[in-house]
């Protein structure tokens, strides 16, 4: 299944506009009141990626294909979802389900949008929902727990070694502290996939602010205390975004667009940038090829090795794999062609055990 990222936060934050915008649909309801969205609305996403336009002037491309992902909208937690609260139970196991959390964060005053907790104050929202995470983890360690400790009594290492993460799990969540942020070893890392915790998604915030302070973020006091609470507690990172204005991009054409960023003295929306932080946060990594028919961005994971990375294109390709003839993006375009390329020494030939770096522009030799 492919990877897909999920976005949370309380109800009113901006997340199904949001959503409507990254994935240039209609899908999700956004409306001014509670519980709008019931079921999570799924989307694909095109990621921003400027090498794409450059690539094909390089090569007279007749056709550009972008690497997609997918954006999930669910429903806004609220206090209590963890015990049931506004359909919470349906809702956690929704998040459950994504591989990363988009965690929007309102940091607007509008006073014809009503807010959940009455106030504008993303830290404590943030912190309602991750208290909300926590105690949904602890619950479910708990009764795991209870589970593998009669397993291990028959002597079963497997079953020992999730008890003993899991007492080093209880202390740091009951601290508030996120799954993802607890010291462990690859052993345990992968013992740790084994109980789907909702804290242990890698998680990225997302600031919803009104127009006027797109283009100055950091004059916005809400802004710069979500950037240092995230810095400090999650060791994440946090983009600034308008729900509002994507909107409405959304209904414009690309020149359009350009000239109403422009006005605004914004160089690049703000979804963009959230897409292409979403991407890696899913640890999704992306390589090139180019020629007069197609110019095309490939998704792969990071680290991949250049045969799973031709198994992308085509599974035969990856059992035939023979070896990869590889420039780095920037120094294709410096170099102005492949034979300068050559002749500079940037183009490399690759086996087996090549890391696929992002940006990697590839051609690769099989067998077939």
């Amino acid at each position: 299944m492919p990877l897909c990222a999920g976005i949370v936060g309380l109800p009113n934050v901006g997340k199904s506009t949001l959503f409507n915008a990254v994935t240039q649909s209609r899908k999700a309801m956004a409306a001014n009141y509670r519980f709008c969205t019931i079921e999570p609305n799924q989307g694909v996403v095109t990621v921003p990626d400027e090498r794409l336009d450059v690539l094909a002037k390089f090569s007279n491309t007749q056709k550009i294909v972008p690497s997609t992902f997918e954006f999930v909208d669910i429903a806004g937690l609220v206090k209590g979802a963890s015990q049931g609260e506004g359909l919470g139970n349906q809702f956690l196991g929704h998040i459950r389900e994504v591989d990363a959390i988009v965690q929007v964060v309102r940091c607007f005053e509008n006073t014809d949008i009503e807010h959940v907790m009455d106030s504008i104050d993303p830290i404590r929202d943030i912190e309602v929902i991750n208290t909300e995470l926590l105690l949904a983890d602890l619950e479910s360690i708990e009764k795991r727990r209870t589970r593998q400790q009669k397993i291990a009594k028959s002597g079963d290492q497997k079953a020992k070694a999730e008890i003993e993460l899991i007492d080093k799990l209880e202390p740091h969540l009951s601290a508030g502290k996120l799954a993802v942020t607890l010291d462990v070893t690859p052993e345990e890392k992968a013992i740790m996939k084994q109980l789907f915790l909702l804290t242990a998604k890698p998680v990225l915030f997302a600031c919803n602010v009104a127009e006027e302070d797109l283009a100055h973020p950091d004059q916005n006091p809400w802004v710069t205390k979500v950037k240092a609470y995230v810095a400090a507690h999650h060791d994440t990172s946090a983009v600034v975004v308008s729900a509002e204005i994507e909107s409405e991009l959304v209904t414009l054409e690309p020149d359009e667009r350009e000239a109403y960023l422009a006005d605004l003295g914004v160089k690049e929306s703000g979804a963009s940038t959230l897409i292409r932080e979403a991407y890696h946060l899913l640890g999704l990594r992306t390589y090139l090829t180019t020629g007069e028919k197609e110019t095309r961005a490939w998704t792969i994971h990071a680290g991949d090795k250049a045969p799973a990375a031709a198994g992308v294109i085509h599974s035969d390709f990856e059992k035939s794999f023979i070896c990869a003839e590889t420039v780095a993006y920037e120094d294709l375009i410096a170099a102005g062609s492949y034979a300068r390329a050559r002749e500079l020494g940037k183009v490399r030939t690759e086996g087996k055990e090549y890391i696929v770096q992002d940006g990697d522009v590839m051609d690769f030799k099989t067998f077939l």
